[in-house]
């Protein structure tokens, strides 16, 4: 599931609620260190020296929580750089793998659509023959780029595979899905010229019967017969 805060502002809490052990440590010790050090004493040494107290709270306080964002946003960094692809900036396996698992939980239990896009870049291997392996990453760019473009802030684009792309589209039912296949296609055009084509397939979730394995193996169909039929084109599952 998807965090509701980031790791930098719940390690900060953390480290700020720890910080509390600094002052009261300090009071085991100065009360051990008194003669008898009845329960009584506790509020009266709280009393008589709670600037110092205040102060240990406080400056404990501020480090520990900078030293928990600190480490937080290493943790996110490190959690983002997981579950991105490096090339592209997309979303990458694991990324998808996870999201679609939640997407099919959410469609099931609250009967709204889901589709699945999966992008195929035509002639790869071509390009990285004639252009070397700059071409085949700049075309890869592209192609990431027109679907970053196209999808809305709720979709997940992902990098699948070496030359397959995958866009994870809620709430989208089919005839809106194979539009917005074909705004991608038409992306796919305008960011490289002189570049490479895609080969679209579009399927939608059986909220009945239907899981993500299904789902992709129908997108994986369509996205096989458009490429049988000629590449640069979408086809609906």
């Amino acid at each position: 599931m998807p965090r509701l805060f980031p790791r930098s502002l719940v390690y900060g809490l953390i480290g700020a609620a720890l910080a509390i052990g600094a002052p009261l440590g300090l009071l085991a010790v100065r009360l051990a260190a008194a003669p008898g050090h009845p329960l009584h004493s506790v509020h009266q040494e709280l009393e008589q020296d709670r600037v110092t107290y205040l102060y240990v709270t406080l400056s404990t306080a501020a480090v520990f929580a900078s030293f928990g964002v600190v480490l937080g946003r290493q943790a996110d960094a490190l959690v983002r750089l997981s579950r991105t692809d490096a090339l592209t900036g997309l979303g990458n396996p694991l990324a998808f793998v996870d999201r679609l698992q939640q997407e099919v939980s959410h469609s099931h239990r609250y009967g709204e659509p889901l589709s699945l896009l999966l992008v195929d870049v035509d002639g790869l291997k071509s390009i990285n023959d004639q252009g070397g392996h700059g071409a085949g990453n700049r075309a890869l760019q592209a192609v990431a780029r027109a679907l970053r473009t196209g999808a809305r802030a709720a979709d997940l684009p992902a990098r699948v595979g070496g030359d397959e792309f995958a866009l994870l589209t809620p709430g989208t039912p089919l005839p809106a899905a194979a539009a917005l296949a074909e705004r991608i296609r038409a992306l796919v055009a305008r960011e490289a010229p002189d570049g490479p084509t895609v080969s679209v397939g579009v399927a939608t979730l059986d909220t009945a019967r239907g899981d993500g394995a299904d789902l992709r193996d129908r997108a994986d169909a369509a996205l096989y017969e458009a490429k049988r039929k000629g590449r640069d084109r979408v086809e609906v599952a």
